[in-house]
C-alpha cells in the first residue's frame, strides 16, 4: 500500500557581514548585509492504515486467546480454588455475559461444555475483520480521491 509523506523541517540560517567598527557608533551599521533563508518542510503519515489494522488484530487475538483459555479450563473442569482460574474467569465473564441463554450448556461433574465461549469468540473475531475492513475501505476511498 503506497504511503504519502509530506515532509516538515525548519532550517533558518542567517548571515551577516562584518562592518569596520567607527569611533563613534551610527544609529544603525552602515554597509552591513544581512541574508536570511528559511525552509519549511512538514512529514506527515497520511495512511495510518499500516499502524492501526496490526493493532486491532493484536487485540482480537488476544481477546481470542484468554476466551480460548476460558473455554478450555471450563471443558476440563478447572478448580475455581486456583488463583490463575479463578482470574480467567473474571477478566472473560463480561466479554461473554451477552452470550449467555443462546444455547444450553452442558455439565458433566466438573467439566462444562460452554459454547457461549465459542460464540463470542466467532463474534469478536468478525467484529475485529469489520473494523479492518472498514478502516482499508476508508483509506482506498482517500487515497483514491487525492489521486
Amino acid at each position: 500500500m503506497a504511503t504519502a509523506l509530506d515532509q516538515e523541517t525548519v532550517h533558518t540560517e542567517t548571515t551577516t557581514a562584518p562592518t569596520a567598527t567607527p569611533v563613534e557608533a551610527p544609529a544603525s551599521p552602515v554597509g552591513a548585509t544581512s541574508v536570511s533563508r528559511t525552509s519549511v518542510t512538514s512529514v506527515h503519515d497520511a495512511d495510518y492504515t499500516g499502524r492501526v489494522v496490526p493493532v486491532i488484530w493484536w487485540i482480537v487475538g488476544f481477546v481470542d486467546i484468554v476466551l480460548i483459555i476460558r473455554f478450555l479450563l471450563k471443558l476440563l473442569g478447572g478448580s475455581t480454588v486456583s488463583g490463575f482460574v479463578r482470574f480467567m474467569y473474571d477478566i472473560t465473564q463480561f466479554m461473554v455475559a451477552p452470550f449467555h441463554g443462546i444455547f444450553n450448556t452442558a455439565v458433566q461433574g466438573r467439566s462444562i461444555l460452554e459454547p457461549e465461549s465459542l460464540v463470542a469468540i466467532a463474534i469478536y473475531s468478525l467484529l475485529g475483520w469489520g473494523i479492518v475492513s472498514l478502516i482499508r475501505l476508508m483509506a482506498r476511498s482517500r487515497g483514491a480521491a487525492a489521486a
